[in-house]
């Protein structure tokens, strides 16, 4: 039997945190009156990174991905996979996948995107554990990427005060072990209308409404009743109970999504990693900048068990189990 093994992960942060102190003081300018209280009583985020106009998802999603290879001990050479997750590529074509490889020089196999917003990176994983159980790939580069703060309308405090822009890597190696061992992915378009960025680009001009927009308390309702079903569903393929795992990895959305999830898989906090108060909300980034801190701050212990889980628009959900390789490091 193959598997796929997690071997590296990387990340990047755009610039310096900008605080929520700065942030309403910017939006200030703009006439929009908000707090560092009122932000962190409502989300829990106390800061996140925000892109200049020179910096694109290809560069950041590179330079995860470099860190990525560093950590698996991998060149450029050994990797035939590459999966970026964005909502926010470069250009429209060619897939920001594409310039990521160009850019680290990847001269071999297969590179796409996948558009699933903050579902996505749990939808590139799974594809990239099929190709490798299916024998189609060896060493997969898999990404999430976002300056999603170019989507953002900065008059509307409601969702200009949640997002942030960044990248997280892992490096997906075939092995005789098992790694990723479960995973599961859902998709409801009929709730297209609750979290969307509308505007579509028509005859050179834009069309529609080209900012983001959320129903708030429908994604809440949402997010915590399908993140709590998919994980039991993957936690039980996997054979793990709630109380075995080792680490919960959720999409950093906002901090009460992640208390209310944990509270409904009976998982008490210390187990769940969170990095919403520093990134804020960074769509498809958001679970590999998790993992990433997450071994930064040496939570990733061989052998452990964690359960990622994504949930974002479309309306869009997933769970992944995998178990860390006895000499991961």
């Amino acid at each position: 039997m193959i598997y796929s093994q997690l071997r590296g992960i990387g990340h990047a942060l755009p610039g310096n945190p900008v605080s929520n102190e700065v942030l309403a003081g910017r939006l200030a300018e703009l006439g929009i009156e908000t707090s560092d209280q009122w932000i962190r009583e409502r989300t829990g985020i106390t800061q996140r990174y925000l892109a200049d106009p020179t910096t694109t998802t290809s560069m950041l999603a590179a330079e995860a991905g470099r860190e990525a290879l560093a950590h698996a001990g991998l060149a450029a050479s050994d990797i035939d996979l590459v999966i970026v997750a964005t909502s926010t590529p470069d250009i429209i074509f060619p897939s920001t996948a594409c310039l990521v490889q160009k850019r680290l020089g990847i001269h071999q196999g297969p590179a796409f995107d996948i558009q699933a917003v903050c579902s996505g990176f749990l939808y590139a994983l799974a594809t990239a554990d099929l190709y490798i159980r299916a024998g189609k790939a060896t060493n997969a580069l898999v990404v999430g990427a976002e300056v999603f703060s170019r989507l953002l309308d900065w008059r509307d405090r409601s969702t200009c005060v949640l997002f942030g822009d960044g990248a997280g890597a892992v490096v997906l190696r075939a092995e005789s072990q098992p790694g990723i061992l479960a995973h599961r992915l859902e998709a409801r378009g009929e709730f297209e209308n609750i979290l969307r960025a509308a505007g579509g680009v028509h005859g050179g001009a834009i069309q529609g409404h080209p900012f983001l927009t959320m129903e708030g308390q429908a994604v809440f309702k949402m997010a915590v009743e399908s993140l709590e079903s998919s994980a039991r569903q993957v936690l039980a393929e996997a054979g793990i109970a709630p109380e075995d795992l080792g680490l919960l990895i959720p999409h950093q959305a906002n901090m009460r999504i992640l208390q209310m999830t944990a509270k409904r898989l009976g998982i008490p906090m210390e187990r769940v990693v969170v990095a919403v108060d520093r990134h804020a909300n960074t769509s498809a980034a958001s679970v590999p900048l998790a993992m990433h801190l997450a071994h930064q701050e040496g939570r990733l212990l061989p052998g452990q068990t964690l359960l990622l889980q994504g949930v974002g628009g479309g309306f869009t959900w997933g769970s992944l189990a995998l178990r860390l390789a006895p000499d991961f490091a």
